[in-house]
């Protein structure tokens, strides 16, 4: 017995700590808030991304003197107030980042016809390189000063790996049997929740109104909000959690998801953030449907677009925060004005922190 009594004291002194170490080293938290509001970034440092290497420029950055490009070349749309070798260089790059390295520049070019635009995927580049110049101009508000690359979403591949298009149905989307609307079925854009899975056509490509929280407990003629919205809008925090790899309280307060004087700066950036990647879809992917081959679009025959994780993957700053813009300034655009947050250009009454987001500070 006194064996055995020995025995059941050790087990009971030492299986919490067993079952403590299970956990030990693999958490670290991080507050984010004041003390005692839950502000915490709790990361599992096994499911950490690790930020993924950045390819050494091609060639060093020649400076900005000599003639344009469109002085030396043909049919140049774009980038033809930059200086040849500036262009030349960017082109060099752009083989790093996207093309698949048996083509080259034969990916996008007629090695007999430079200047022709005989290939997609030269007019698809081209109004990338018009897209990725409006980020860094317009959409400073999201990028701030860090910006992006072709980089920063390809990652070396001629197709981004994460993106999306409109779900492939049932053969019948308007019958109820065994259509599930999406629903119930763990899926990987929505953090694995059991929610609808392409809350993006509702809110990323379209302008559909995204927050389902009132300020009072009754409905108002001017916010109707039904749980199936609510579902969307879980669905689509769910992905951004998941692609930013973050909590709730990355962005939000606990006490008060709705209000934004008690929320985080990084609440406003993913405000635009949402607006960017609409713009991005709206505007210059979408107006590629008729160039895209069929087997670069969706089973619906939409282009694949952009969602937060086609940056961000996993990190909540694309490549750890790391600008690329410095070696490669043919990017960036010239100044243009911020977008303005919604409403504001209406009259109507807008957070203040969306007219000034510089105007909040990080709570300690």
């Amino acid at each position: 017995m006194t064996a055995r009594h020995s025995l059941l004291m050790i087990v009971a002194l030492t299986g919490p700590l067993m079952l403590g170490g299970c956990e030990f080293g693999r958490k670290i938290t991080q507050q984010t808030g004041y003390r005692g509001t839950g502000g915490d970034q709790i990361i599992d440092v096994r499911h950490m991304v690790k930020a993924s290497a950045i390819p050494a420029p091609p060639y060093a950055l020649p400076d900005d003197s000599g003639p344009r490009a469109r002085e030396t070349y043909q049919n140049v749309k774009v980038l033809g107030d930059v200086s040849t070798e500036r262009f030349n260089h960017l082109m060099a790059s752009i083989n790093q980042w996207v093309a698949p390295p048996e083509q080259g520049c034969n990916y996008c070019h007629n090695p007999n016809n430079m200047a022709s635009d005989e290939k997609y995927t030269k007019v698809v580049a081209r109004r990338m390189l018009q897209m990725t110049r409006q980020i860094n101009g317009k959409w400073s508000s999201h990028v701030q000063q860090t910006g992006v690359t072709c980089w920063t979403c390809h990652r070396g591949n001629a197709v981004p790996v994460y993106k999306w298009a409109i779900a492939e149905g049932v053969a019948d989307p308007d019958s109820i049997v065994r259509n599930k609307h999406g629903q119930n079925t763990p899926n990987v854009a929505v953090g694995y929740a059991s929610l609808p899975y392409d809350p993006f056509q509702t809110y990323l490509n379209g302008t559909a109104q995204i927050r389902v929280a009132a300020s009072s407990q009754y409905p108002s003629p001017s916010h109707v909000v039904s749980i199936k919205d609510a579902e969307k809008t879980y669905g689509l925090m769910m992905h951004m959690s998941t692609a930013l790899g973050v909590n709730c309280t990355y962005c939000h307060n606990t006490q008060s998801f709705r209000s934004w004087t008690l929320s985080r700066p990084q609440r406003a950036t993913a405000y635009y953030g949402i607006r960017m990647v609409r713009d991005i879809n709206g505007q210059y992917i979408n107006s590629l449907t008729g160039v895209f081959p069929a087997y670069r679009k969706g089973p619906h025959g939409d282009p694949y677009k952009a969602n937060c994780q086609t940056c961000h993957q996993g990190q909540n700053k694309p490549l750890g925060g790391i600008s690329m813009l410095a070696a490669n300034p043919t990017l960036k655009a010239p100044p243009m004005p911020t977008a303005a947050p919604e409403g504001g250009a209406a009259g109507k009454a807008v957070p203040a922190v969306l007219a000034n987001p510089q105007a909040m500070t990080q709570r300690q």
